[in-house]
């Protein structure tokens, strides 16, 4: 999948009730959002410091300067109201073998339980399968059970593997096969 194949020049996945397409730059405050309402468990890394980083303005500078291709992470919007809601996509972490991208989403806590973050998986994990990737990734922090949820309904089961951080929590390693 190339972007000059693709409408408007981008990415563009549809489910009934959901549009995943790349950020617009005028959508930076509902990511600071996303920064602060993470869990306090979450590394000081994934958090918003004393000096206020990260502002608007980089992120802001953050989606002008990164296109998602066949790895990025995409803005999730409600299709019904028009609101982008937080984001689903693959990141290219590290963490798994060579070629094996790492699926990542987070949405406003206003929007959790209402299966949107299950519904923009499967887009993904659709996405990650025609673009030619057999394998992928995800982690989760052992204390986020919705996640966790939502990475069982879409088909991941963990590993053995774990990162153990005593100030954090455990991160706990999934895959599923595409």
């Amino acid at each position: 999948m190339t972007d000059d194949a693709l409408p408007h020049g981008g990415l563009l996945f549809e489910t009934t009730r959901l549009l995943l397409r790349p950020w617009q730059v005028s959508e930076a405050s509902v990511l600071r959002e996303l920064w602060t309402e993470r869990d306090s468990r979450v590394p000081p890394h994934r958090q918003i410091d004393a000096h206020g980083h990260p502002t608007l303005s980089e992120l802001e500078d953050s989606i002008r300067t990164n296109r998602p291709s066949s790895v990025g992470l995409l803005a999730v919007e409600r299709k019904a109201t028009r609101d982008v809601i937080g984001y689903c996509g693959l990141v290219d972490s590290g963490r798994g073998a060579q070629g094996e991208p790492e699926l990542a989403f987070e949405l406003l806590r206003r929007v959790w339980g209402h299966g949107y973050a299950t519904e923009a998986a499967w887009v993904v994990l659709d996405w990650a399968r025609s673009s030619g990737y057999e394998r992928l990734w995800a982690t989760v922090w052992d204390w986020n059970t919705a996640s966790r949820r939502v990475l069982a309904k879409v088909g991941f089961t963990e590993t053995d593997r774990q990162e153990i951080h005593t100030d954090h929590g455990t991160t706990l390693f999934t895959t599923r096969s595409l």
